[in-house]
C-alpha cells in the first residue's frame, strides 16, 4: 500500500532501472502502472512484463490488467534487490533463504575448512570473505528474533567447528571454538552493531529527509490480535539497552560509534 508520510505520500521506490509502485488498492495500482507504462513508451523505453510482478498484502488477487494485450502476473513472493518480499509481511523467509545460501557455500568449502594443511587464520579469512558476507547480506533490516538468532549462530558455528576440526560430539563450548579460530564477536553481535550504526545515521539526518520520516512512520491499522511479532525498532531498543545507549546520543557520531561496539557487563 502507499505510505502517508506527514505532508507527503510515498508511491514510488526507485533504484537504478528498478521501480516499485505502491498503492492502497488494486484499481489505483492498475491506473498508476498503466500511466507509468505510457510514460516509458513516450521516452522510448519498454516495461519488462516478464520480470514485473504484482504482490498483494491481504486477499489473493488475479493478475494486474494493463490493457487488452498485457497484464502483470500476481505472485506471493518476489525478490527485489536480492531481498525476498512475501505475503507474510515478515522477513522470516528472507532470513531462512540467506542462511540456506550460506550453508551451500559451506558445503562447497567443506574440504578446505576441514583441511589440516590450511592455517586457522587463513580459514577465518575465507569465512569472512565468502561465507559471512553472504550470511549477513541485508541483515541491517532484519528482525532479530530468538529463532533468527539461532539460525545465524548455528550456521556460523558449523563453519567454525569445521575450521577448528572439532565435532559437535566433543561438546566444546561455542565461546571456546570462537577463541580457537580467532573470532572476537559472534555474527549476531555484528548484525546488532551494523543496525545501530545505520539507526544512528538515519537519526542524524535532517527532519525533512524521507528515510527519517519513514523510520518514524507507523501504520494506522490496528495490529492483529494474539501475540505480537517483534519489530525492528524493538530489536534496536534492546541492543541500545545492552550497551547503555540513550536517545539522542547518536548526535555525537564518534561517541555513538564507540558505544555501539561496547556491551554492558552483567554478573
Amino acid at each position: 500500500m502507499c505510505i502517508p508520510l506527514e505532508n507527503t505520500t510515498l508511491y514510488i521506490l526507485q533504484f537504478a532501472d528498478d521501480q516499485v509502485v505502491l498503492a492502497g488498492d488494486k484499481e489505483d495500482l492498475e491506473y498508476m502502472t498503466h500511466k507509468l507504462k505510457e510514460t516509458y513508451e513516450k521516452s522510448g523505453l519498454d516495461m519488462n512484463l516478464n520480470r514485473t510482478k504484482y504482490l498483494c498484502f491481504g486477499e489473493t488477487h488475479n493478475n494486474l490488467k494493463l490493457d487488452k494485450d498485457s497484464e502483470i502476473e500476481y505472485c506471493q513472493e518476489y525478490k527485489y534487490s536480492g531481498v525476498i518480499f512475501d505475503t507474510s509481511r515478515t522477513d522470516d523467509k528472507e532470513i531462512r533463504s540467506t542462511v540456506i545460501q550460506a550453508r551451500k557455500y559451506i558445503a562447497c568449502l567443506n574440504g578446505i575448512l576441514w583441511s589440516k594443511d590450511i592455517r586457522k587464520k587463513r580459514k577465518l579469512n575465507i569465512y569472512n570473505a565468502l561465507i559471512k558476507s553472504s550470511l549477513l547480506y541485508s541483515s541491517k533490516t532484519w528482525r532479530l528474533t530468538e529463532n533468527n538468532k539461532r539460525r545465524v549462530e548455528a550456521t556460523e558455528m558449523g563453519t567454525l567447528r569445521r575450521s577448528s576440526r572439532v565435532s559437535r560430539k566433543e561438546r566444546i563450548r561455542n565461546v571456546t571454538t570462537r577463541q580457537q579460530i580467532g573470532l572476537e564477536e559472534p555474527s549476531v553481535k555484528e548484525i546488532e552493531q551494523n543496525q545501530l550504526t545505520c539507526y544512528g545515521h538515519v537519526q542524524r539526518m535532517a527532519e525533512g529527509r524521507l528515510p527519517k520520516i519513514t523510520l518514524k512512520w507507523m501504520p494506522k491499522q490496528k495490529r492483529a490480535q494474539g501475540r505480537l511479532n517483534k519489530n525492528w525498532m524493538e530489536g534496536i531498543r534492546k541492543a541500545m539497552n545492552e550497551r547503555n545507549l540513550n536517545e539522542g546520543q547518536w548526535e555525537e557520531r564518534k561517541q555513538w560509534s564507540l558505544g555501539v561496539g561496547k556491551h554492558r557487563t552483567t554478573f
